[in-house]
C-alpha cells in the first residue's frame, strides 16, 4: 500500500519520499489511520517493522493542522527507555517534519542538562525523552506537560523491564486527563497489561504479529559450544566467514569489555557500548561501527535498545539474555525494513534450558549446527541415575513386567525378626547340649 492512500499531507509525503520509502509496512497500514482517528492504541510491533514512522507521521500531521504561526510549546510527548533510542526517534521526527513548521527536542541523561533547558526555552512542539531526565527537567521547571495532547510510550515492555514504572507513573500524574495515548511494545507482559489498563481508555488493539514472534526475514541458527571455547568460536565465525559488520550481544558489561579486548587482539577491530561508558564514548563507538571503522560492535541489551544500524546483516548472541523477551529485541536489529538478516546464538551446556525457554516463547525450534572442535561431546542417554548400558533390565508389557529368565533362580526371602529369634534359639539349644555333654564326661 502506498503512503499516499493514508490521508497524509503533501509535505509529509515528500519527506517520506526523501527517505526512500515507497510502500507501507503492515504496522503502518494499521496504526496510521487509527492515530488519525484519535483512538487510544495498544500496539504489538517488532523492531524493524517501521513502527516509529507509524506513530510519528500521523502525530505530525495532526500537529501541523493545529499549528499557530510562531507559537511553539510541548504538545506531543514520546517516552523511550534509552538514550540511543531517544536519539534515533529524534532523528526520524526531524526527517519527517522536514517540510513542516514544527520543532522537536530530545532529552536524555549523560548530556548537559543546561543545554537541553535552553533548547526547551526556545520552544518545541514534540519532546522525545527518557523518563528519568524528563523528571529532572520537570523538577527544575524547565517545561510543563499541561498542554500535552499526544503521549507515546515506545518499547513500553523495556521501560518496565528496566524498572522505570514508578517514574512513568509520576509523569502520568502531571499530564492532562484528556489526551490521546499510544502504547507500543514487542511483548505483552502482566505488568504491561496493568499499565495499559491504567493509562488507556477503550484502546484499539493492533497486533501485526503475535507478540513474542520474530521477524520472518531473520534466519536463526544455534551453535552448541563448550563453555571455555565460546570467545574462540566467536572469533572464528567472524574471521573465517569474512563477516564485515557484526553486532554481538552479551548480558554483562564485564563480558563486553573482555570480548572487545580479545577480538582486538585477534585482529578484528572491535568497539563496545554499555551502561558504564559515557554518552560520548557510546556515540563514538556507534559512529565508528556505522561508518565501517570498526568491524564488530559488542553491546549489552540495555545499551543496544533502540539501535538502528542501516543494512546490518548479522547479529550474534554471545549468550541468551536474562529476560527471554530480549531475544526478540536482539535479533530485531537485523532483517529490518524487509531485508534479510542472520541471527546466530552461541549456547553452552548450561544454557540449553534457557534456549528451550526462547523456543517455547517463539513457538518453534531453532536450527542447530555443530562445528567440530567447538561443540561439546554428545553423551549417551542414561535411563536412570544408577543404571548403565550394561546393566539394563529387560522388561516387556505396558507396565514394565519383567521377562522370565531362561535359568530358574530361587529368590532369596527377606529376613525378619522371627528369623532372628529362631537363629538365637538354635544357638542357645546347641550351647545347652554342649554343656550337658561336658558334664557327662566328667562323671
Amino acid at each position: 500500500m502506498s503512503f499516499a492512500t493514508l490521508g497524509l499531507s503533501r509535505e509529509i509525503l515528500q519527506a517520506v519520499e526523501d527517505k526512500g520509502y515507497t510502500q507501507t509496512t503492515q504496522i503502518q497500514q494499521s496504526l496510521i489511520p487509527a492515530v488519525l482517528a484519535g483512538r487510544d492504541i495498544l500496539a504489538g510491533a517488532q523492531t524493524g517493522t517501521g513502527k516509529t514512522a507509524a506513530f510519528v507521521l500521523p502525530i505530525l500531521q495532526k500537529l501541523s493542522l493545529e499549528f499557530q504561526e510562531g507559537i511553539h510549546y510541548p504538545k506531543a510527548l514520546i517516552i523511550v527507555p534509552t538514550r540511543e533510542l531517544a536519539k534515533q526517534v529524534k532523528s526520524q521526527v526531524s526527517a519527517y517534519a522536514k517540510y513542516l513548521p514544527l520543532k522537536s527536542t530530545v532529552l536524555y541523561g549523560g548530556s548537559n542538562i543546561r543545554t537541553q533547558a535552553l533548547n526547551l526555552k526556545e520552544g518545541t512542539d514534540v519532546v522525545i525523552s527518557t523518563s528519568g531526565r524528563l523528571l529532572e527537567h520537570l523538577g527544575q521547571k524547565n517545561l510543563s506537560l499541561e498542554s500535552i495532547d499526544y503521549l507515546v510510550l515506545d518499547e513500553a515492555d523495556t521501560i518496565l523491564d528496566m524498572g522505570f514504572l514508578h517514574e512513568v507513573t509520576q509523569i502520568l500524574s502531571q499530564l492532562p486527563i484528556k489526551r490521546q495515548n499510544i502504547l507500543i511494545s514487542a511483548t505483552l507482559s502482566g505488568p504491561l497489561k496493568r499499565l495499559a489498563d491504567k493509562m488507556l481508555h477503550r484502546p484499539k488493539l493492533i497486533e501485526v504479529d503475535s507478540m513474542g514472534t520474530s521477524a520472518s526475514t531473520v534466519k536463526q541458527i544455534v551453535y552448541p559450544v563448550q563453555m571455555e571455547k565460546k570467545t574462540e568460536l566467536l572469533s572464528y565465525l567472524i574471521g573465517s566467514r569474512n563477516y564485515q559488520r557484526v553486532l554481538v550481544f552479551v548480558r554483562k558489561k564485564e563480558m563486553a569489555d573482555m570480548i572487545e579486548q580479545e577480538l582486538n587482539l585477534s585482529g578484528l577491530k572491535t568497539v563496545a557500548i554499555h551502561g558504564d561508558r559515557s554518552s560520548g564514548s557510546r556515540s563514538r563507538a556507534l559512529s565508528d561501527f556505522i561508518e565501517g571503522k570498526a568491524r564488530v560492535l559488542v553491546a549489552t541489551d540495555i545499551a543496544a535498545r533502540g539501535l538502528d544500524i542501516p543494512n546490518l546483516e548479522i547479529v550474534i548472541n554471545y549468550d541468551i539474555p536474562h529476560v527471554v523477551q530480549d531475544y526478540i529485541h536482539r535479533i530485531g536489529r537485523t532483517g529490518r525494513a524487509g531485508k534479510k538478516g542472520l541471527a546466530i546464538t552461541l549456547v553452552n551446556e548450561k544454557e540449553m534450558i534457557a534456549l528451550k525457554d526462547v523456543e517455547r516463547m517463539m513457538g518453534k525450534a531453532i536450527t542447530q549446527e555443530r562445528l567440530d572442535g567447538y561443540a561439546p561431546e554428545i553423551l549417551k542417554e542414561q535411563k536412570g541415575a544408577r543404571k548403565s548400558e550394561e546393566k539394563k533390565q529387560k522388561v516387556d508389557g505396558a507396565f514394565g513386567k519383567k521377562k522370565k529368565s531362561s535359568t530358574a533362580t530361587t529368590k532369596k526371602r527377606k529376613s525378619t525378626k522371627r528369623d532372628a529369634f529362631k537363629a538365637w534359639d538354635q544357638v542357645k539349644t546347641k550351647s545347652d547340649e554342649d554343656k550337658r555333654s561336658k558334664k557327662g564326661r566328667r562323671k
